[in-house]
C-alpha cells in the first residue's frame, strides 16, 4: 500500500508539472498571434515573458517557507487555484498593461510548486530513492512543454490565441479537486495509512514538516555550498527560460518557420528534456549507491551536464540549418535537465528537514531571477542586433559559469551532523 501511494503522489505531482508548463509555454507558442493582436515589439514581448518571473521567483521563496509552516499539500492546493484562475484571465487581456498584471500574479501562483513537490517527495521517499522520484515528478514539466506546441498551436489557429488559456486553466481546477481528496504531506497523514503512520520509527524516517529547527534559515543561506548550488540552478534556469520564452519565436522570426511547423518542431527539445530529467534522477541515485557520497554524486552530474549543455547552446547560435539548431538545442535540453533533481539533492543532503522548504525556496528564488533576466535581455538584444546569436552565446556562458561554481564551491563535507546532533546552533567550522 505504501509503495503504491508513494507513486500515486509522484503521478499527481507529475500531472501538476504538465499543467504548469502547459500554462507557461502557452504564451510562447501563441506569441506570434498575440504580438500582432496587441501590437508588441520584441523588447516588449521580452518584458512580458519576464513579468511572470517577477511574481514566480519571489513566491518560490515565500511558498517554500509556507510549506514548512503549513504543509506542502495546502500550499500547493492554493497555488494551483491561483495560477489556474489567472491563466484563464490571460484570455481577457486588452493590452500590455493588463497582460503584465495577469502574468505577475500568475507567476506568484506557480511559485510554490517546485519546493512543495520536492518537500512532499522528501517526506514520502527514503534517501536512496528520492532523486529518482523527484526526476519522475519534475519530468511532467517537460512533457507539458512538449505537448504545448501542437496543442496550443492547433487551438490557437482554430479558435484564436485566447482559447487555450481557458482550456488549460480548467485542467488545473480539475487537478486541484482530485488533489484535495487524495494527497497528504507524508505517509503518517494519509487516511489509508493511519495505523502504519502511528509507528514513531516510520514517522521519523519520512520526516515531518513540523520538526523543530536547530539552525536558523540565515545560517544556511550564508553557506558557500547553498550559494553555489543556487547559482548553478540559476544557470540551469537561464538556459531553460531562454529556450522556453524565445525558442519558438526564434524558429519563426529568424528561421522563418510557419506557426504550424514551429509548433511541431518545438516538441523535439522538450522530449529530450523530459528524458534528461528522468534519467538524471536515476543516474544520481545510482552514483549515490555506488559512492555512498551524495554530495559528490550530485556535484559530478551538475558539472559534467552543465558544461556539455554550455557547448550545445553556444554552437546552436551559429548553426547553419534549422535541423542543426534544433538538434543542438535538444542536446542542451537533455543535459541541462539531467541536473534538475540534483540541486534539491544537495540541499536535502545538507539541510535539516524543518528548513528544507525555506532553503529550497531561496534556491528557487535565486534560480528564477533568470526568468526575469533571460527573456528581457534576449528581447533587447534581438531588437538591437536583429539576430539571436549573441543571446545563444550568453546563455551558454552562464551555463559554463554554473558548472564551475559547483566544481569550486560545493564541498563534499557533510553539514548534517551539526543538526543531527541537535544541540549546537553554531555554524560548523
Amino acid at each position: 500500500m505504501l509503495k503504491r501511494l508513494r507513486w500515486t503522489m509522484v503521478f499527481m505531482l507529475f500531472m501538476a508539472g504538465v499543467i504548469s508548463y502547459l500554462d507557461r509555454a502557452a504564451l510562447s507558442v501563441a506569441a506570434p498571434l498575440l504580438t500582432k493582436d496587441l501590437n508588441l515589439d520584441p523588447a516588449e514581448l521580452g518584458i512580458v515573458f519576464s513579468s511572470f518571473f517577477v511574481g514566480y521567483s519571489l513566491f518560490c521563496f515565500v511558498g517554500g517557507h509556507m510549506s514548512d509552516k503549513y504543509g506542502p499539500k495546502k500550499v500547493l492546493l492554493v497555488a494551483m487555484l491561483v495560477w489556474s484562475v489567472f491563466c484563464m484571465l490571460t484570455a481577457g487581456v486588452a493590452g500590455i498593461l493588463s497582460l503584465l498584471v495577469v502574468r505577475v500574479v500568475f507567476g506568484m501562483g506557480e511559485g510554490p510548486y517546485a519546493t512543495c513537490t520536492n518537500k512532499i517527495i522528501y517526506q514520502w521517499f527514503p534517501a536512496e530513492k528520492r532523486t529518482s522520484a523527484i526526476g519522475m515528478a519534475n519530468a511532467g514539466q517537460q512533457v507539458g512543454g512538449a505537448i504545448a506546441g501542437p496543442l496550443v498551436g492547433l487551438i490557437a489557429l482554430t479558435w484564436g490565441w485566447r482559447v487555450p488559456f481557458v482550456a488549460i486553466g480548467i485542467l488545473g481546477i480539475l487537478w486541484l479537486i482530485i488533489w484535495r481528496w487524495s494527497a497528504a504531506d507524508s505517509p503518517n497523514q494519509h487516511p489509508l495509512l493511519v495505523e502504519e503512520s502511528e509507528n514513531p520509527k516510520r514517522s521519523h524516517h519520512h520526516g515531518i514538516e513540523k520538526d523543530v529547527a536547530v539552525l536558523s534559515l540565515g545560517q544556511y543561506l550564508r553557506r558557500p555550498t547553498v550559494l553555489a548550488t543556487s547559482f548553478a540552478f540559476f544557470a540551469y534556469a537561464y538556459v531553460l527560460y531562454f529556450f522556453l520564452s524565445w525558442f519558438p519565436s526564434y524558429l519563426t522570426m529568424e528561421r522563418h518557420m510557419s506557426l504550424a511547423d514551429m509548433s511541431w518542431a518545438n516538441i523535439i527539445p522538450w522530449v529530450f528534456g523530459a528524458a534528461g530529467i528522468m534519467l538524471g534522477g536515476i543516474v544520481c541515485d545510482a552514483l549515490f549507491r555506488k559512492m555512498r557520497r551524495g554530495i559528490l554524486a550530485h556535484k559530478t552530474v551538475i558539472f559534467v551536464s552543465l558544461a556539455i549543455s554550455a557547448c550545445c547552446v553556444a554552437l546552436a547560435g551559429q548553426a547553419y540549418s534549422v535541423a542543426t539548431a534544433i538538434a543542438l538545442m535538444s542536446g542542451a535540453a537533455f543535459f541541462t535537465n539531467l541536473t534538475l533533481s540534483t540541486y534539491w539533492g544537495i540541499i536535502s543532503e545538507t539541510v535539516e528537514p524543518a528548513r528544507l522548504g525555506g532553503v529550497g525556496g531561496f534556491m528557487h528564488l535565486v534560480a528564477n531571477t533568470a526568468g526575469i533576466i533571460a527573456p528581457t535581455l534576449t528581447g533587447v538584444l534581438v531588437k538591437i542586433t536583429n539576430t539571436f546569436q549573441i543571446a545563444f552565446y550568453i546563455s551558454g556562458g552562464v551555463a559554463l559559469l554554473g558548472a564551475l561554481a559547483v566544481a569550486i564551491f560545493v564541498t563534499d563535507q557533510s553539514h548534517k551532523m551539526t543538526w543531527l546532533k541537535g544541540t549546537s546552533a553554531k555554524e560548523p567550522s
